[in-house]
């Protein structure tokens, strides 16, 4: 059963990481439902009381958006106050190169599932003037290590950039770039950022970040050692 609160927040990817983390923070005060490639089983002690959630494999982009939208429905929501669209992968490319099936793989979870889903939760966030949050990277603006996923937190800059102008007054859309956090997404992803990890910030500051810049809906806003260090965890609005 999902808890009580004042809004509905949808949080995709929410089952670890840097998803995990928000919904944890969110969770006290607002209704969240979850979204994850996983069983609902293998996730239910991870997952914060009251939380919904709904199984909704990204790798098929289009299945994975129905089921986003039968889950919500499912749950008796006809509208959505917030929806964060943060589910990603990341894929070191073996001997500098990205693999034609890693490349597909990349772009289907990172962005086509995004554009996708945003489209289908369009109706659902116009009835309460909702915000969509598209989460993006640090290295959209380009990384030699790992190009297929930059390019692909490029295209959710220039979603972000185009729906904002489509749907102007009837749902905000923004997109946030965290910096490197300390996830599992590097080892899930083959790449070991050696002696810079010690220098990530940790999942529950980004996380508190992120609930700030959402809850201001400015785009686009990087989240970053800078903002940490100017009070970005723990200043600006809260949502």
């Amino acid at each position: 059963m999902i808890g009580a609160g004042s809004r509905r927040i949808l949080i995709t990817g929410g089952s670890a990481g840097l998803g995990l983390a928000l919904a944890k923070k969110l969770a006290r005060h607002h209704k969240i439902l979850l979204s994850g490639r996983r069983s609902e089983a293998e996730v239910a002690d991870a997952l914060p009381r009251g939380a919904g959630y709904i199984v909704a494999d990204q790798t098929d982009p289009e299945i994975s958006t129905l089921a986003l939208v039968r889950g919500i429905r499912d749950f008796g929501w006809d509208s959505l106050d917030n929806a964060v669209l943060n589910a990603g992968i990341g894929v070191a490319p073996g001997g500098g190169f990205d693999s034609t099936e890693a490349i597909r793989q990349t772009l289907d979870v990172n962005l086509l599932a995004a554009i996708l889903q945003a489209q289908a939760l369009f109706p659902l966030l116009e009835k309460s003037r909702g915000t969509l949050t598209l989460i993006g990277s640090v290295v959209h603006s380009g990384s030699a290590t790992i190009p297929a996923y930059a390019a692909s937190k490029a295209g959710l800059h220039g979603l972000a950039r185009a729906l904002r102008a489509e749907w102007s007054g009837r749902v905000a859309v923004q997109v946030l770039h965290p910096g490197p956090a300390k996830t599992d997404i590097h080892d899930k992803a083959g790449f070991d950022p050696g002696r810079m990890r010690p220098l990530f910030l940790e999942a529950n500051d980004v996380a508190a970040m992120m609930a700030s810049a959402i809850a201001s809906r400015r785009s686009p806003a990087t989240l970053s050692w800078a903002r940490y260090l100017g009070g970005g965890a723990y200043l600006g609005r809260r949502l």
